[in-house]
């Protein structure tokens, strides 16, 4: 099972990007477990600096932009 982590506050912008991800996800076909982190002591502990950010088995894989779907299931 592959760990998800969407980084955020809350806003639209993590909100899109935890859809997209959701999607590329059901898309695959791929056993993930997806949270959505809204703490910011946890978001720092990534070095974070913008969000909202991806996380996939604990490997910052993009921060301060809006993945597409599509984009997602390349990574995957």
């Amino acid at each position: 099972m592959i760990n998800i982590k969407v980084l955020g506050g809350g806003c639209c912008k993590c909100e899109t990007l935890l859809a997209n991800v959701k999607e590329a996800v059901a898309s695959k076909g791929i056993d993930a477990q997806i949270e959505y982190v809204t703490d910011f002591a946890v978001i720092g502990s990534y070095g974070i600096m913008s969000t909202p950010a991806l996380v996939i088995d604990e490997k910052v894989v993009s921060a301060g932009k809006i993945l597409k779907s599509k984009e997602i299931e390349k990574i995957l």
